[in-house]
């Protein structure tokens, strides 16, 4: 009876043991279960966010490269300048006392396609336009431009001529003086854009070339056969004679440029001046840079045919300037200019005007200056000019 006892109790406990131990594993089973329920419920969770992170990514990056396409094809900028004119006349020439905001320009650009790009150029003068007002509103540039090749440019439309320092390049940050240069002015005349066709390359290294059959000008004797009154603009031009215009630069060096330009046109009345026949130019200029010295220097001539400019001394028309200048910081830039110019240089009278101009260029921005020139104009018929020139300007 007593080993019976003891037996059962052993048993009893042994059960009981094991009993805790089962009920102890079964309750860790399920805990487990619960907590691996749990987190593949979070991990679900998880990968659900993590699609909806990688589709916004997605979707940021569609919009990002699309932006960036988008951006990369169409480009805006412009330039724009105030002056202000202080200047007495003597010897019967006017005074000028004014402040003009002489030019608005907005410039697009818009690439088609790695070799086919449109170029724009939409500009507001003397600020407000319309009849009996003093500005006018102009389309100096609209072309299509294809890229033939690595060194060859083909382009038609409206553009620039290429012809002396200032007719492409004439944004007010990028040139001395408030005004520009008067012999580009009267003799060239800068600014000048013409219709048609034309070609650009580069031929080796050190050389550059441009041809252009374009629209031409149209000046008669009411006009006193001024080359800068021919201007058509492209505003239902007459088209009666064509204009043939090429260019050479040659660059042996990265801070020297050596340009000629020639244009012939063989009617520059379009027809309508019996008395007058063809112009032709001749344009050179360099452009010199020694660390921050530059000096750049310019002569253009042009000889039209026929007795009515003949008899005018119109028949010839020239001018030159020279204009040393000093880059003193990166701020300020002083320069010196002498200009001599005749649009009736074939008389004997007393037509020559020659102007001087001394003056300071500051930079606050690279792409924003502001100018103070003194200007001096002595002209052989004595009606002289001498005052200063105030102006701002800018391009983005």
């Amino acid at each position: 009876m007593k080993s019976l006892s003891i037996k059962y109790i052993f048993c009893l406990g042994i059960y009981t043991l094991l009993g805790s131990t089962i009920f102890a594993d079964t309750a860790t089973l399920d805990t487990l279960k619960t907590q691996i329920d749990q987190q593949s419920k979070a991990i679900e969770q998880l990968k659900e966010r993590l699609k909806e992170t990688e589709s916004k990514i997605e979707t940021t990056a569609d919009m990002v490269e699309n932006s960036s396409a988008s951006q990369s094809k169409t480009v805006i900028g412009g330039y724009g300048e105030l002056h202000y004119n202080n200047l007495s006349g003597s010897g019967g020439a006017s005074d000028k006392k004014e402040i003009d905001f002489h030019r608005f320009v907005l410039f697009f650009s818009h690439k088609y396609s790695d070799t086919i790009r449109l170029v724009s150029e939409f500009e507001l003068e003397h600020a407000l336009a319309g009849e009996s007002k003093n500005g006018e509103v102009e389309l100096e540039q609209a072309y299509i431009d294809f890229t033939l090749n690595q060194n060859i440019n083909l382009k038609t439309g409206v553009f620039l001529l290429p012809i002396g320092i200032m007719n492409e390049t004439h944004e007010p940050p990028t040139f001395y003086g408030v005004e520009r240069n008067p012999v580009e002015k009267n003799i060239l005349p800068t600014t000048w854009w013409e219709a048609g066709l034309g070609l650009s390359g580069r031929a080796g290294e050190n050389f550059s070339y441009d041809f252009a059959i374009t629209s031409g000008l149209l000046t008669t004797a009411a006009k006193s056969y001024a080359i800068r009154n021919g201007r058509q603009k492209v505003s239902i031009a007459s088209a009666e004679d064509l204009a043939f215009t090429a260019g050479l630069k040659w660059m042996p060096k990265s801070n020297f440029t050596w340009a000629l330009a020639f244009q012939s046109q063989s009617d520059v009345t379009q027809g309508s001046d019996t008395t007058a026949g063809s112009a032709s130019l001749i344009e050179s200029h360099i452009v010199w840079n020694i660390s921050k010295f530059t000096l750049k220097a310019l002569y253009a001539s042009w000889s039209l045919s026929g007795s009515g400019p003949n008899a005018t001394g119109s028949d010839e028309q020239s001018g030159f300037y020279f204009e040393p200048s000093y880059r003193l910081c990166e701020n300020w830039g002083v320069f010196a200019r002498y200009n001599a110019y005749d649009n009736k240089a074939g008389a004997s009278g007393t037509s020559e005007k020659k102007q001087f101009d001394l003056g300071v260029n500051y930079w606050p921005h690279e792409d924003v200056v502001i100018k103070l020139d003194f200007q001096s104009q002595d002209n052989e018929d004595n009606k002289d000019q001498k005052g200063f020139n105030l102006g701002v300007g800018y391009q983005f």
